[in-house]
């Protein structure tokens, strides 16, 4: 029997997905193959070696990444405080989500700023105040895919500028009662529930 300990393998965390340069090379990537390149997302197919030294071909959905913002209309350390939510039609869901205001981010465009873009857009508001929250990853199988949530407070409002492509209403909710849509399993859009919850558990 070896008498090496076995080494326990190092996590990956929100600050270290923040730094990461989008479109950095895995160090486990030994090819890849380009299948598939659309307006959104790119489709490769890689060979990659895994910590065992086992090596094995992936499909990966390459994306180029978003940022998404929890809105607060009012105080959130008031009692009870509102937000902003969309009411938005997916394809993909085959009908209309709950969802917080979200969008990928343009070329050389950092979270921040497309936060702040995408929240104009999509509900009008300009806010003050745009505080990072947690960068996530949405489904690690198979997409690299990471979204940057934040919180915006202190907003003024304007005229939004949705997409043509873009079917949402923008509702006024308690933070309660999207508290109480998560938990009857009426918001299911992963990126708006953890937003969500991390706002209300650690900001409010």
């Amino acid at each position: 029997m070896s008498d090496k300990k076995k080494k326990t393998p190092t996590v990956v965390t929100s600050a270290e997905l923040e730094s990461r340069a989008r479109g950095a090379t895995s160090d486990a990537l030994i090819s890849s193959n380009r299948i598939h390149t659309g307006k959104i997302i790119k489709l490769d197919s890689d060979r990659i070696r895994y910590p065992d030294g086992s090596e094995a071909e992936v499909d990966i959905v390459r994306h180029p990444g978003a940022s998404a913002i929890v809105p607060f209309l009012s105080d959130p350390e008031g009692e009870d405080p509102q937000i902003l939510l969309l009411r938005q039609y997916r394809y993909a869901a085959d009908g209309y989500l709950y969802e917080i205001p979200a969008g990928r981010l343009d070329p050389g465009e950092t979270p921040a700023d497309c936060a702040a873009r995408e929240l104009k857009e999509e509900t009008g508001c300009t806010a003050k105040q745009m505080e990072p929250l947690i960068t996530m990853v949405t489904t690690p199988g198979f997409t690299d895919e990471r979204i940057h949530l934040f919180m915006a407070t202190d907003l003024t409002h304007g005229e939004s500028a949705r997409e043509a492509d873009e079917f949402a209403d923008v509702i006024v909710i308690r933070l309660s009662e999207a508290l109480e849509l998560i938990q009857r399993g009426e918001i299911v859009d992963g990126k708006t529930a953890l937003g969500i919850l991390y706002a209300a558990g650690f900001k409010t």
